[in-house]
């Protein structure tokens, strides 16, 4: 039984992300952590970094070969990754 002016554990920390805007860098963490699952291991292993700014990620590879590859799936990436977020977090890929 909640008392007046009392409010979840959730609707609390929703405000707290929200009043501080950290919801971008908590998708960018979750992001980071789910990439494997997202790309597979081999492209996993090829990622230097990944970081998301405006709707945008950026993406840095050190293999030129699975840059070009990627280029061709950037709209299934992109699928993967809002689905992932749970909601439309990237518009673009951009390849560093």
């Amino acid at each position: 039984m909640s008392r007046a002016g009392e409010i979840s554990l959730k609707e609390a920390l929703d405000r707290l992300v929200n009043a501080y805007k950290l919801k971008p860098k908590l998708n960018e963490a979750k992001l980071t952590e789910r990439w494997e699952h997202i790309v597979g291991k081999m492209i996993e292993k090829h990622t230097r970094n990944l970081y998301l700014k405006n709707s945008k990620l950026y993406i840095k590879l050190d293999s030129a070969v699975i840059k070009q590859e990627l280029m061709y799936q950037r709209t299934s990436i992109i699928d993967k990754v809002n689905a992932e977020l749970g909601g439309k977090y990237v518009d673009e890929i951009i390849f560093l």
